[in-house]
């Protein structure tokens, strides 16, 4: 069993992922045991939902098509296109008011220069993960939230554009961030639909956050009963306290 299976069937069960956990790792060389990629990817986002279906490894030359994200994962020696493919988006998304100068600045990038990357189904991948992502609906947000805080000492951020952000933000502060994602992720991506977040975890912690992350799926579900049978109670013209309310769940 890959040792990273335990995770990703944790993370699964407790929050009833329709998605696969996607691991991320920044490699030197490529891992011998890791296909290349073949294909073409418009935006590196797209590499999070195809692994979903098996694990590979990209160089700069995958990224190119998307000069955001060869910036925000500070890919080595990119094409000479790609300076002038980067000055032209950020000329038109400032053309728009999209983003201002002093906001590029801020949007968070790869601490060192990136060779490969390796992309894979979290109970698949061969190498230490870096970065562990989840698609997750607003109700898993909430327990995914609640798990952060316990693990970081703090509220998670909620990210904006560009989604690709959201890898350097958990990889360089070694704490969990959500990203709402942004519009070109949302037009790449067929799993980033209108109801669906983008949760990144530091994968140094990655067993402290399991852990938290069945406990408080386990509390939300017997309080959502409590609340639920509370209402119901309420709602027919009874007025239980909080000990009666308990005992009917127990």
């Amino acid at each position: 069993m890959n040792k990273y299976q335990k995770q990703a069937d944790q993370l699964t069960a407790a929050l009833g992922l329709k998605q696969p956990p996607i691991a991320i790792a920044f490699c030197d060389e490529a891992p011998a045991n890791v296909p290349a990629y073949n294909g073409a990817a418009p935006a590196g986002c797209l590499f999070w939902q195809e692994a979903g279906s098996g694990s590979f490894v990209t160089a700069t030359k995958d990224h190119e098509l998307c000069s955001i994200g060869v910036h925000t994962h500070n890919m080595a020696e990119p094409s000479d296109s790609y300076s002038v493919d980067l000055q032209e988006t950020m000329k038109a998304m400032m053309g728009l008011d999209y983003v201002r100068e002093a906001e590029v600045a801020a949007i968070p990038v790869v601490n060192q220069k990136v060779n490969h990357v390796v992309y894979s189904p979290l109970a698949d991948i061969s190498v230490d993960p870096d970065v562990v992502l989840l698609f997750a609906h607003s109700k898993q947000g909430l327990v995914l939230t609640e798990a952060a805080s316990r693990v970081d000492g703090g509220i998670p951020p909620a990210m904006g554009r560009p989604a690709c952000a959201v890898v350097p933000q958990v990889l360089n502060q070694q704490q969990a961030a959500m990203s709402l994602g942004c519009c070109g992720a949302r037009a790449y991506l067929d799993t980033l639909t209108d109801d669906v977040a983008l949760w990144g975890f530091p994968g140094s912690k990655l067993e402290h956050y399991c852990e938290q992350i069945a406990t408080f799926a386990s509390a939300n579900n017997m309080l959502s009963v409590f609340h639920e049978r509370r209402k119901t109670d309420v709602e027919s013209g009874d007025k239980p306290s909080v000990a009666e309310s308990l005992q009917r769940i127990s």
